[in-house]
């Protein structure tokens, strides 16, 4: 039995596991808000929330010891995060907004099921961006879902692959294998 057991093991090794928890937190702090499955998603808060806390407390430190206290910081969040732009999204850009927040730096939100395989889907996103920020951020293609084989096609595609079909010449029968072993023959 799991009593008391935390975390999500994602049907991955530690490494693995690891390795996807900290792609998928690049991605957040580049984009600002990411589509995976909720099971991923609810995971990656515990990897994301204590990084950006580690970052809003750089932003505090002054004095004799401060600058070696940055770099560190930088340094064991670089562990985490091997992007450079991510590392200065982060601590130009996030951390200062989120100064005054106390923590749930991160939202999820549900989506339902993927089409495919019936898996939960959610997006995490940053609390502290709205809408109009993230669009600025490069746009990648979503991919669309597969259609349906049952699903009827449409009146103008119809209507196109019929003038098509007519101005066509009927195309020949093929050679089945029989009639090809008598030509060879002749």
């Amino acid at each position: 039995m799991r009593h008391g057991v935390k975390g999500r093991k994602l049907k991955r090794t530690a490494s693995h596991r690891a390795s996807t928890l900290n792609g998928l937190a690049t991605s957040l702090f580049l984009h600002k808000k990411i589509r995976t499955t909720e099971a991923k998603a609810k995971e990656m808060r515990r990897v994301v929330e204590p990084l950006i806390t580690r970052a809003k407390h750089t932003l505090a430190l002054s004095g004799d010891g401060a600058a070696a206290a940055k770099v560190h910081a930088r340094r064991e969040i670089g562990r985490v995060i091997h992007d450079d732009n991510a590392m200065k999204a982060l601590f130009n850009d996030i951390a200062p907004r989120v100064e005054n927040r106390a923590g749930g730096y991160t939202r999820v939100v549900k989506l339902g099921y993927r089409h495919g395989d019936n898996a939960n889907m959610a997006i995490i996103e940053l609390v502290d961006w709205n809408e109009a920020e993230t669009q600025a951020a490069p746009a990648t293609k979503m991919a669309k879902p597969r259609p349906t084989r049952n699903k009827a096609k449409t009146a103008e595609a119809k209507l196109a692959e019929a003038e098509a079909g007519a101005e066509e010449k009927p195309k020949k029968p093929r050679a089945t294998r029989k009639k090809k072993a008598e030509a060879a023959a002749e």
